[in-house]
């Protein structure tokens, strides 16, 4: 379980005090997450939220995130929640604040959305999270707070270094020349503005037996950067052509379902159809980056799940391998 802070429901019934949320009646871990600690929080009051499990939130302690960063995530995660979009909405304690202290640790309580994620979606889950991918970033236009992704380009090439040892000579060779590529594509012309960054199938929520996008969650890694990167990432989890075999790529027909959506929202520019190869690559590089980082070089934990980092370096095998096969529609 990836909890680094423990929790006890004498101490969370404690913490509960400053909300007006009811009492404590369960405590769950958490299992999924590799960044902050994370609890289900089930009180005995029904949930403010339209969209919320009455009674059911999630409290979240924070193991790297300080105070200061944090009113970017939760004021975001409001602002597009008062825009429609199935946001978790920050929980307010009795002062009016998002923010507290639990444990030594920064900590929230969000609202607990209702659906389940989708481990193998199909085409029509693809076009509507990329309808609503769109819509959040419409939504997200006048956020007035920014935050520089903490895992873009600069990360990668500080990071690098620090795995060299770790790594076989031909994947570090690959590793190189790939941060050399980004580093000659410029994406500074791009519209930009707040992004997820972390969108995977298991950060989105359907309502039960459909196809409608009941939550998009864990906004932990969000920040402001191209819009297309955001894409580029949804792409690279939820259009796979062999969800067990990630040198199989990306399927065409799901990714242009998304695309479709997506642009039915928000169309393309001319500068993102030529960015989208360089941009996809991005996306798996981001990752395989973080992946290697979480494997080789684990902070202490309870117990920490840290992906295998092989998934996306064949991904971004395939990309490099297969430019073109997948495309922005037209306007």
């Amino acid at each position: 379980m990836a909890v680094f802070t423990t929790v006890t429901p004498d101490q969370a019934s404690a913490w509960l005090l400053r909300y007006a949320l009811g009492r404590l009646v369960a405590l769950e871990g958490i299992q999924s997450g590799i960044e902050n600690t994370n609890y289900f929080l089930t009180t005995d009051a029904a949930g403010r939220d339209a969209r919320t499990t009455g009674g059911c939130y999630v409290l979240t302690l924070f193991e790297k995130l300080t105070a200061a960063e944090l009113p970017f995530y939760l004021g975001l995660m409001a602002h597009l929640a008062d825009r429609g979009v199935p946001t978790p909405r920050p929980m307010p304690d009795v002062d009016g604040r998002w923010l507290g202290e639990l444990n030594g640790k920064p900590a929230a309580i969000v609202a607990r959305l209702s659906g389940r994620s989708v481990a193998v979606p199909s085409e029509q889950h693809c076009h509507a999270l990329g309808r609503m991918l769109g819509t959040m970033h419409a939504a997200g236009v006048d956020y007035p707070r920014t935050m520089p992704n903490p895992r873009g380009p600069r990360w990668w090439s500080a990071t690098a270094p620090r795995l060299a040892g770790f790594l076989p000579p031909d994947h570090w060779r690959m590793l190189e020349d790939e941060i050399a590529f980004q580093a000659s594509h410029r994406f500074d012309r791009l519209p930009r503005g707040p992004i997820h960054a972390d969108l995977f199938r298991d950060n989105v929520l359907f309502e039960d037996d459909t196809t409608e996008v009941g939550g998009i969650i864990d906004f932990y890694f969000a920040c402001t950067d191209v819009l297309l990167f955001d894409v580029a990432v949804a792409v690279n989890d939820w259009c796979r052509a062999d969800y067990d075999d990630p040198s199989a790529g990306i399927d065409a027909r799901a990714a242009a379902a998304l695309l479709h959506g997506y642009a039915a929202v928000r169309p393309f520019g001319d500068t993102e159809r030529l960015a989208w190869p360089a941009m996809l690559r991005a996306g798996a590089l981001r990752f395989w980056v973080s992946r290697l980082f979480d494997f080789h070089l684990p902070r202490p934990g309870e117990l920490v799940h840290a992906h295998d980092p092989a998934h996306f370096r064949d991904l971004l095998a395939w990309h490099v391998a297969s430019p073109g096969r997948s495309a922005l529609p037209d306007a």
